[in-house]
């Protein structure tokens, strides 16, 4: 099942997009609505999104700047009446840009791309992951880190295996966010519990060096203070 919300102010186009996911019900599953950017912030800091619906033109903040702003993105689709917009929402790596009116037939498109483009499921404490042709499962205990290399990630395990999946570093984000694993830089997402030694800049899982990013340092410092029944010394 993929948690959907829905982003949008006018009420005919959260109708029409209901009325749309409703004809996926084994599949979408609507757990919030937003009719603006800080509502919507709200439901991603409670909720486990999976799929954004996200109108562009709304107040105070438009869809496209709101985006910009998430360091953890989920899967969004565009709705927007304006065509202008197309090409930075390609940018951010959007899954789709909706044209209103939608028609079902658009929208059966666009979440079939979702469906098409998610080579990672996340079923309690292990992933299957496409990689080779084949879909394996993977325990999350085994995963020392994820690296971004283009299209592709790389993922580092235990016993020194790595494998190769065409996937997005922002797919694993959404799903594994709230199990153990933190973004620390552009390219790299680590399980939390291999973390041996850190500093302001760097990162040890055992022999592993991986730098903290500049726009991530903040939010690794507020991982590490979070971390409960421990004492760090830095």
């Amino acid at each position: 099942m993929i948690n959907c919300i829905i982003v949008e102010d006018e009420p005919l186009a959260v109708t029409l997009l209901e009325n749309h996911i409703s004809k996926f019900e084994t599949t979408l599953k609507v757990v919030g609505k937003a009719a603006n950017a800080m509502e919507a912030y709200h439901l991603l800091q409670t909720k486990n999104v999976d799929l954004m619906f996200l109108d562009i033109q709304m107040p105070h903040l438009n869809g496209i700047d709101f985006l910009k702003s998430l360091h953890h993105k989920p899967n969004t689709i565009f709705t927007t009446a304006y065509r202008d917009f197309a090409i930075e929402g390609f940018e951010l790596e959007a899954v789709d840009y909706l044209l209103k009116p939608i028609t079902f037939n658009r929208f059966f498109k666009a979440i079939e791309r979702v469906l098409r483009n998610t080579n990672i499921n996340s079923v309690n404490d292990f992933i299957i992951i496409k990689t080779e042709g084949m879909h394996r499962k993977l325990l999350l205990s085994e995963i020392i880190y994820f690296e971004s290399q283009g299209n592709d990630i790389k993922i580092v395990l235990v016993n020194s295996e790595s494998l190769i999946s065409k996937s997005k570093i922002t797919e694993l984000e959404s799903l594994l966010s709230t199990k153990g694993f933190i973004r620390i830089h552009r390219s790299f997402m680590i399980n939390s519990h291999y973390i041996t030694a850190f500093n302001n800049n760097e990162v040890m899982l055992g022999s592993h060096h991986i730098s903290v990013g500049r726009s991530f340092k903040s939010e690794f410092d507020s991982f590490i203070k979070g971390v409960s029944n421990r004492s760090i010394n830095r």
